[in-house]
């Protein structure tokens, strides 16, 4: 798995069910087109941020939840072939209105720099987004490696971390604006997969005292600009 397109959607709270079969319906086609894996996941603890937050990036509402998703492609080629296919197969039209609002899904092609962990059962999710230098690409790799060890000595099943690469600007929301990108920056996207929220809880007490999670001064992205929350995944193959 080397390529990602990754997703922040907001959604009426009452539109789970519909949503949740939407997506496994559409699942199945992007399975079709290549795709190794498709993840919808439902909003359960995000914070609000001082500066951004997920919230924000989708300009939620009340009675709104917001989602974190993301396709994994076993390369760009595979991807940008999928997102052909997508454009001129009558089936995705047969799926009927979409259960959320599109003009403020925002969305982008990311390059895996960092995949550690054996996966597994997925019971919770850590969604992050943030923005990074064009050119620090390494130097966030590095970082992300070490990050993902310490997740997964305390309890993470999978951690994944990856680079703008197409990240469109969009009318109403996008990455950059969510990011609040400046010049000479990018977007990161990333994810840790837990076996259940109350060993991400844990996972969590005991991260907060890892020294690899406190590099400072020497993280290659402003934390204060960093989106993140946890998620339920409900679709997920």
């Amino acid at each position: 798995m080397t390529y990602v397109d990754g997703f922040v959607v907001v959604a009426p709270s009452e539109n789970k069910d519909r949503y949740i079969a939407h997506a496994d319906a559409a699942r199945g086609l992007l399975e079709e087109f290549g795709a190794v894996r498709v993840v919808e996941a439902w909003g359960d603890d995000v914070p609000r941020g001082e500066i951004n937050d997920l919230w924000q990036a989708v300009d939620a509402r009340e009675r709104e939840t917001v989602l974190f998703s993301w396709i994994e492609y076993p390369d760009k080629a595979t991807r940008d072939a999928a997102g052909q296919q997508m454009m001129s197969d009558p089936r995705m039209e047969q799926l009927g209105p979409m259960p959320f609002d599109g003009q403020r899904m925002i969305y982008g092609g990311f390059e895996v720099v960092c995949a550690a962990g054996p996966g597994g059962d997925c019971g919770y999710v850590d969604g992050v987004v943030l923005p990074v230098a064009q050119d620090g690409k390494e130097a966030y790799r590095r970082f992300a490696e070490a990050s993902a060890a310490a997740f997964l000595d305390h309890g993470a099943s999978r951690v994944v971390d990856a680079f703008g690469d197409d990240v469109p600007v969009g009318k109403v929301t996008d990455f950059h604006r969510a990011a609040r990108v400046q010049d000479g920056e990018t977007v990161a996207f990333g994810w840790v997969e837990w076996p259940s929220k109350a060993v991400r809880d844990r996972g969590w007490e005991a991260l907060m005292n890892d020294e690899r999670m406190s590099a400072g001064e020497d993280r290659p992205f402003d934390g204060k600009r960093m989106m993140f929350g946890g998620f339920v995944p409900v679709v997920d193959g």
